[in-house]
């Protein structure tokens, strides 16, 4: 798997687990979610939505590409 598709990937898993966020926000209440790490997804969502537009020529590009990899490789591994 290329950076791209695993960049994908990984926003994809991120869109899933909104999708079951907002099923037990709807089920439970929003207090549910209070302790969760949806905050933290949507913060990786924006770190690989800027490194799709990203120059690879950009200092930050190898360091956010590793970073990106490894929490993909959570999401590989948690599934």
């Amino acid at each position: 798997m290329d950076d791209q598709e695993l960049v994908s990937y990984l926003i994809r898993c991120i869109d899933e687990d909104n999708h079951a966020y907002a099923y037990v926000a709807h089920q439970f209440g929003g207090e549910a979610l209070l302790d969760s790490h949806l905050p933290m997804l949507d913060l990786i969502e924006s770190l690989a939505q800027e490194w799709q537009a990203m120059d690879p020529a950009d200092g930050r590009y190898a360091g956010l590409t590793h970073a990106l990899r490894v929490i993909a490789k959570a999401y590989y591994h948690s599934g």
